[in-house]
């Protein structure tokens, strides 16, 4: 992993995002490698050649000054990078940025596939207005470990999850995303059922290179799906995604937990998603 540290203007940017009103990305790269990651479409910014993947920049701020008017408002860490991917433990700068927003009247809402964030409990829990999601698109370890091979075990991310309600923080489970024909969407909602405030629900979405290494991906581990991938990301057939959104929308009646579907995002504003209740 090639590393260095940048300097960037300000820690909170105004975020495009349906549920945030500004994110904070403290690194720009990410070390879990994810196969079907869209965030590489960074590097027509950060200037790296490198494969997305392989490199990692550390944000120091120029100014550690916030907006005004933060009350009410929802702030995301974060929206292009893990803000506990494994360099946190060296660098901390989800910490500094957690410290610096936790006497805002800020809605504060921590996103991540990683664990690490346990060691920053003691700080999570005195932050009042938090959320803390996980995303997670399966249970079935192997193919976590192909299609996200730098990322935390299943195991360790519905730890993460437990320990952190346990310990009266408001959680969420992200399932993101969900793989057309393996992503067990049943079986994820009844792990996490009595350790999670609500689920949401983000379908794979491909794009540049994403797309052609996925695909690639699913016809050589699992050819049996491959004419189904090709329907809905060659030839744009969302007909599987409306089956399964009513197919969530049975499931939630058998749970008290809150779901949150984010399958159509150029449909969604910032209303918080389209939700099932």
């Amino acid at each position: 992993m090639k590393i260095r540290e940048i300097s960037a203007k300000q820690i909170l940017v105004k975020s495009n995002l349906p549920a945030s009103d500004y994110v904070a990305n403290p690194y720009t790269g990410c070390s879990h490698q994810c196969r079907y990651c869209y965030a590489s479409f960074m590097k027509r910014f950060s200037g790296h050649s490198e494969e997305w993947g392989t490199f990692l920049d550390v944000k120091s701020y120029e100014s550690d000054r916030l907006p005004k008017k933060l009350r009410n408002k929802t702030i995301l860490l974060s929206s292009v990078t893990d803000p506990y991917q494994g360099c946190e433990a060296r660098f901390h700068k989800s910490r500094e940025i957690l410290e610096l927003l936790r006497n805002t009247e800020a809605d504060i809402e921590i996103l991540s596939k990683s664990d690490l964030m346990l060691k920053d409990l003691e700080l999570l829990k005195s932050i009042k207005r938090l959320k803390v999601g996980i995303s997670l698109c399966t249970l079935d370890d192997s193919f976590r470990k192909l299609i996200e091979p730098g990322a935390p075990s299943v195991k360790r991310r519905l730890n993460a999850l437990k320990t952190l309600h346990e310990s009266g923080i408001s959680t969420y489970l992200f399932i993101s995303p969900v793989f057309p024909y393996l992503t067990d969407i049943p079986a994820l909602v009844q792990a996490v059922d009595g350790s999670v405030d609500k689920i949401g629900f983000e379908n794979l979405n491909l794009r540049g290179t994403a797309k052609t290494q996925v695909l690639d991906l699913i016809k050589q581990h699992y050819p049996q799906y491959s004419a189904g991938y090709e329907q809905i990301y060659l030839r744009k057939d969302d007909s599987y995604w409306k089956t399964l959104e009513t197919e969530i929308q049975k499931l939630s009646e058998n749970y008290q937990i809150p779901f949150e579907n984010y399958f159509y995002h150029e449909k969604i504003r910032k209303n918080g998603g389209q939700k099932h209740d």
